[in-house]
């Protein structure tokens, strides 16, 4: 194992992190933006789309959140994370650098989470564990 892996893995999972929550609010507005677009431009057809016109609808809407930049930026800084844990993975067992990452990436989502306003439940994120309902 490398000098300065276990910080490499650290700033990995707070990466993850934070961009988790940042993907999820650039998700949430793209939805919200979308839903408004839709709904002033909603047409009514006689008959049932299909399955191409489904599949074209389909990827227009991923297109169109590809291209969100609040989804979009979180999402490439996200990958590239991944491209560098991955990258560190060929000096570092895989049984020290997957519970390292993975538990900052959990407390991370939810610390950002809760900076962006999430409604967090603190008790059940201490834990470790989510709402199951």
């Amino acid at each position: 194992m490398g000098g300065g892996d276990i910080e490499k893995m650290i700033t990995i999972g707070l990466v993850w992190g934070a961009t988790n929550a940042l993907i999820r609010r650039g998700a949430l507005l793209w939805d919200h933006q979308s839903l408004k677009s839709s709904s002033s431009s909603s047409s009514s057809l006689s008959s049932p789309p299909k399955f191409h016109q489904k599949l074209l609808s389909s990827l227009k809407s991923w297109l169109s959140l590809l291209i969100f930049w609040q989804y979009s930026l979180p999402f490439l800084l996200n990958l590239s994370a991944s491209a560098i844990f991955f990258a560190i993975l060929s000096d570092t067992p895989i049984s020290l650098a997957v519970p390292v990452t993975n538990a900052t990436t959990f407390a991370a989502t939810a610390v950002f989470g809760m900076l962006l306003g999430e409604d967090t439940r603190v008790d059940f994120a201490l834990l470790g564990t989510g709402e199951s309902m």
